[in-house]
């Protein structure tokens, strides 16, 4: 666990120091689900958390990233932070957040955010922005008077680490490559060839 949880902090150190430079999204990392059928797809979404137990993203769950980690709970990240030439990837099974962790995570939303969450059918087919702009009206109306809900469709999900790497460039594409990875109950360490 030791080596694992070294992994974590060098993960950490490596968030902080992109967080340092101009990226816009330093936490924005690409998410890798497979459908049931075997068909991969990739997208950008934001990191939100990460401690011992995995790193932390959140979405509607009816979109398309929902049902095919319904399906299969395994995905993998990628970070690449392009001023520090340095890649993260991450890959495990996937576990729903605790109700009680969405919950805090919606409430630290910005409102818009928030009713965005709402009005978006997230992966279904739209006719025209008018009629997501429509929608975001009606719920705008809808909650003008009180906090916006966490809808039950809405929560987040965990990657629960059985591997880690990290890639630093370097000339010559003589890249280094450490990866911490699981075997049975025991973490390791190896160096992978570029």
């Amino acid at each position: 666990m030791e080596l694992y949880i070294q992994a974590i902090e060098k993960f950490e150190q490596l968030l902080a120091r992109a967080r340092a430079t101009d990226l816009r999204e330093p936490a924005a990392m690409s998410l890798a689900t497979i459908s049931v059928d075997g068909r991969p797809a990739v997208r950008t979404v934001l990191l939100k958390h990460v401690d011992e137990r995995g790193f932390v993203f959140y979405t509607n769950l009816q979109s398309r990233k929902g049902a095919q980690l319904r399906g299969n709970a395994h995905a993998a990240l990628c970070f690449f932070w392009q001023p520090l030439m340095q890649q993260v990837l991450v890959e495990g099974a996937v576990q729903p957040v605790s109700d009680a962790e969405a919950d805090a995570y919606w409430a630290t939303r910005p409102r818009d955010s928030q009713l965005g969450a709402w009005a978006s059918r997230q992966s279904q087919p739209l006719a025209g922005r008018a009629q997501l702009e429509k929608r975001y009206a009606e719920y705008q109306a809808k909650f003008a008077d009180r906090p916006v809900p966490r809808p039950q469709y809405w929560s987040g999900y965990r990657v629960a680490p059985d591997m880690i790497e990290f890639w630093c460039s370097r000339p010559g594409r003589l890249h280094e490559r450490e990866r911490f990875y699981r075997e049975q109950d025991t973490w390791k360490r190896t160096l992978i060839y570029p």
